[in-house]
């Protein structure tokens, strides 16, 4: 999939601290795309060192740190880390944090994975199966809003622990997903207290960018219409 140099200038508008992230799950590497030199401690480390500015493709060994983003990937998971998110699982229903019937409901991809490609999306050259844009609350509100707009975000929920599970959710469904991450996630990616997600499928990227930059003008307009208002009405 190839995003014209005009669509993504309509990114760039959303002055974003880090670029959009296009992740793909394959069957083999894709050319030009070198293997990550080390496996990093968790499925979503993958997500911010790419939005660093790094494309590579990661295997099925480099995802054994994080027992539940193997688990939400589709990766085939040794006994020994089978024990350790079993373990993991068991510490989180004893703190109350998640209950053990949530658990066969998180998202997870069904296909074992064998290969997941990463790059900033403007860098990507394969076709991503979700795109992940990582920004503060107004940032992802013009996102979603252009998400709304494209047809692809009807639902109003926004998902939560693990963020992981966002990405086999928007590509299943082939909907635009909110998520406010986990503290696992923003311990391992720096994401700040005021910043959330919001992933794309990747087919339906083109429609969002399109309608994205309409959304951010309406937004410039509105937020003057409604200062103006407030100022008269105080």
């Amino acid at each position: 999939m190839s995003i014209s140099p005009e669509l993504l200038k309509s990114v760039a508008r959303l002055k974003l601290d880090l670029p959009p992230v296009a992740v793909a799950f394959v069957a083999t590497p894709p050319a030009g795309l070198d293997h990550i030199d080390r496996p990093l401690p968790a499925g979503c480390s993958y997500w911010k060192y790419a939005s660093e500015g790094h494309a590579f493709y990661t295997l099925p060994e480099d995802h054994q740190n994080c027992p539940v983003g193997a688990y939400t990937h589709g990766v085939t998971l040794s006994p020994a880390k089978v024990e350790e998110l079993n373990g993991l699982i068991g510490t989180m229903v004893g703190l109350q944090y998640i209950k053990m019937e949530e658990v066969p409901g998180i998202p997870h991809r069904e296909t074992p994975m064998a290969v997941a490609a990463y790059a900033p999306l403007a860098q990507a050259t394969f076709d991503p199966e979700t795109i992940i844009f990582r920004g503060n609350a107004r940032q992802i509100m013009l996102v979603s809003e252009a998400a709304r707009a494209a047809g692809i975000f009807e639902s109003g929920a926004a998902m939560g622990r693990p963020a992981c599970a966002m990405l086999p959710q928007a590509s299943a469904t082939q909907s635009g997903v909110a998520s406010v991450g986990c503290i696992g996630n923003r311990v391992y990616t720096g994401l700040a207290d005021d910043e959330m997600y919001f992933t794309v499928p990747g087919k339906a990227l083109p429609r969002v960018l399109e309608q994205l930059d309409t959304i951010i003008n309406a937004n410039v307009a509105l937020e003057a219409f409604h200062k103006e208002r407030a100022a008269t009405l105080a």
